[in-house]
């Protein structure tokens, strides 16, 4: 089994190959062997999950001043790396692995969310019409007005999900492929 989750562990999506409850308990009885080879290719797909969501934030990202936020439905465009550094395989032993991101903002990036702010943010309108918001240490902030308490909505830029949807298909034949290999050894007499 794979899953993927975000902060506090949400789960986004997981995959089973079909008659797995049986599987399972072969396996198991096939003995440590058996059980180490396939947990080895559930762990391979959830890196390769990971691989994919991270590569997913970086294609067409632009870093730094140049940094532009990506469209609503698509990846988060990568800027400081924090979330792209923050996603993990994990081995859950026996044959279980699960993918997840543990930045502060990991989920509100997969699933979208509503922001309470509470204003304070100083501000001022450049020539383009356009706020640009000040950091409290810049020294032109005390003299700039603030913002009000307000929402922010930010939509969904799914990175997770995306990268275990491209792999879905390469990972149920993977597993199957493996559960396969590892009940013939066992019907061989190998373990």
């Amino acid at each position: 089994m794979l899953a993927l989750s975000s902060r506090r562990m949400l789960r986004a999506a997981m995959v089973k190959t079909t008659g797995s409850g049986a599987y399972l308990r072969r396996i198991r009885q096939g003995g440590p062997e058996i059980v180490k080879r396939v947990g080895a290719v559930v762990f391979g797909a959830a890196d390769d999950v990971r691989s994919d969501a991270q590569i997913s934030l970086t294609t067409g990202a632009t870093s730094g001043a140049n940094h532009t936020p990506s469209a609503p439905g698509t990846p988060p465009n990568q800027d400081s790396g924090t979330l792209g550094n923050s996603i993990q395989a994990l081995r859950l032993p026996p044959l279980r692995a699960q993918v997840i991101a543990d930045a502060p903002y990991a989920a509100i990036q997969e699933y979208g969310g509503i922001i309470n702010h509470p204003g304070g943010t100083a501000y001022f309108i450049g020539e383009d019409g356009m706020a640009t918001f000040v950091g409290n240490d810049d020294p032109r902030a005390a003299s700039l007005p603030r913002t009000k308490p307000h929402e922010i909505v930010l939509p969904a830029r799914p990175y997770l999900r995306p990268a275990l949807e491209k792999n879905r298909e390469q990972i149920n034949s993977d597993i199957t492929k493996a559960v396969n290999s590892a009940m013939k050894a066992m019907k061989n007499g190998a373990g």
